[in-house]
């Protein structure tokens, strides 16, 4: 089945199988500032192929570099479309980088090269990064990120909190965010202990100046029980599940419509 999947991977890689979704990310007053963009597999038979199914074997086939790489191209080709328009032009995309392409040495290289042929903002991309990927070579790591980030990109910790690490680490490398893992969510609004934690989060980014975004928000409760412990930006599908371009489009034009529609005597 592996080998199955890795056949079908390279045919849809070569002939537009993939495809980009959008997950809104909000800001504490629900305007969507950006999206983070997920793959996913269009197969001519299966129908949507979920990705815990292919990236995995995506992964150990090394064919995560030629996708991510994929990915990043679609993400500034997108990014470079909206620049000129009112209502997506400051849209920030988070785009997941494995460790493995993460760890090419011209990685850095491939970053700002594609930024420039598609004729993308280098401020509008932000890299979402997991915490082994960041543990795993702290020095080479805070170079490659250092340099990228001198030319405008913002990275984000993606799953903080998940694995066991020291956090001498986060003020040694140039993040911009830390993403509060959904397990610490899930059971926010019912939880001491996952209060605690969402909060220890939020002081620690505080502290080192570093924005914080919870994801997984799925319901009114655990929104109000992040923003009570000062997280206010938000990601899940109580603002929005994963979507295909028009519909996440959409889903922006028409908050920037409702913002713009004059107030009547009604709504006042």
């Amino acid at each position: 089945a592996s080998a199955e999947i890795e056949a079908g991977l390279r045919r849809a890689l070569a002939e537009g199988g993939l495809e980009l979704h959008f997950q809104p990310q909000v800001d504490g007053s629900g305007w969507i500032t950006g999206a983070e963009v997920l793959l996913r597999w269009r197969h001519p038979e299966r129908g949507m192929v979920p990705p815990d199914e292919f990236v995995p074997v995506a992964e150990r086939s090394g064919l995560i570099e030629a996708i991510g790489l994929w990915v990043l191209e679609a993400s500034c080709l997108q990014l470079a479309t909206w620049a000129d328009d009112p209502a997506l032009g400051n849209l920030v995309l988070g785009i997941n980088v494995s460790s493995r392409q993460f760890r090419q040495p011209e990685f850095g290289n491939q970053v700002l090269e594609t930024l420039e042929a598609c004729g993308a903002r280098a401020d509008r991309l932000k890299l979402e990064l997991t915490e082994s990927l960041l543990l795993d070579d702290p020095t080479a790591t805070a170079g490659r990120m250092r340099m990228l980030k001198s030319h405008g990109l913002a990275f984000s910790l993606d799953d903080f909190g998940t694995g066991y690490s020291s956090l001498a680490y986060l003020q040694h490398l140039p993040l911009d965010e830390i993403k509060i893992d959904q397990r610490f969510v899930r059971s926010i609004d019912r939880s001491a202990g996952d209060r605690a934690i969402a909060h220890t989060i939020v002081a620690l980014g505080d502290s080192l100046g570093l924005q914080v975004l919870a994801e997984g928000v799925e319901t009114e409760a655990q929104r109000d029980a992040l923003a009570a412990v000062g997280c206010a930006r938000y990601q899940g599908y109580l603002f929005g599940r994963p979507r295909p371009l028009a519909r996440f489009e959409a889903q922006v034009r028409e908050q920037v419509a409702r913002q713009a529609a004059p107030v009547t005597q009604d709504d006042a």
